[in-house]
């Protein structure tokens, strides 16, 4: 091929893949912002979007795009922008890994745990209203997701919270400071009586589980038939 017809050839390719890498970008962006774990750090996230998401074959499409490019680049700029371009791609990717998670932080998940949804039949109105004192009598940590387990069985809310935080051990502090008499704490979960109402919380991984309901109630509806299965602590928080 002539050098001018290699010339023209390189820097199309070159440009289609900034295009791509462009694109790569915001798809990362979109896809951690939906599925990206909140608990983890900006590498981590970078890393597994790679691996689980679509961030992973936009990367394969654009090594080999750059690579041709590469092979007909006649000029040394265009030798450097195909090195550059992949490795700009994934400082992007690894840039707005943080602002992706920050966004899903706002808009799955709430400060505190909410029970009460409007349109709830009784009794579980009733129910969700009761829980929804028990967790606000109670100082909290994590961030909470929106939805849950509610009914007549109680209130169950997962939280996210980084890694390092004993949960146990906040709620050992914050319990008897808002009058709860913590009845079990086998290390595993923590459960607490006050006034016929009962609280539970059990540390998970990258986060935890509570759950508030009646005294005479076992801790997450456990033993309901409608409930058999459900796992407490879900793989994925």
């Amino acid at each position: 091929m002539p050098a001018t017809g290699r010339t023209v050839s390189a820097a199309v390719l070159l440009a289609i893949g900034a295009g791509l890498a462009l694109l790569a970008v915001l798809v990362h962006y979109g896809f951690m912002a939906m599925y990206g774990d909140v608990t983890g750090s900006a590498f981590e996230g970078l890393t597994w979007g790679l691996a689980a998401g679509p961030s992973g074959l936009a990367f394969g499409v654009l090594l080999v795009v750059a690579l041709i490019g590469l092979m007909l680049s006649t000029k040394l700029w265009m030798r450097l922008a195909a090195v550059a371009i992949p490795v700009l791609m994934l400082l992007g990717m690894f840039a707005v890994t943080p602002l992706a998670l920050g966004q899903k932080m706002a808009t799955q998940f709430v400060s505190a745990p909410q029970c009460v949804t409007q349109g709830t039949d009784e009794p579980m109105a009733t129910a969700d209203r009761e829980a929804q004192q028990v967790f606000d009598s109670i100082e909290h940590i994590g961030q909470f997701k929106g939805g849950g387990m509610s009914g007549v069985a109680g209130c169950t809310r997962w939280f996210v919270l980084p890694g390092g935080v004993d949960v146990l051990q906040h709620y050992r502090t914050a319990l008897p400071a808002a009058g709860w008499n913590v009845v079990e704490d086998d290390g595993r979960h923590l459960r607490a009586h006050l006034d016929g109402r009962a609280f539970d919380v059990m540390p998970c991984p990258g986060g935890g589980v509570i759950w508030a309901g009646s005294e005479d109630q076992r801790s997450y509806g456990q033993g309901r038939p409608e409930l058999a299965g459900t796992e407490i602590c879900p793989h994925d928080l």
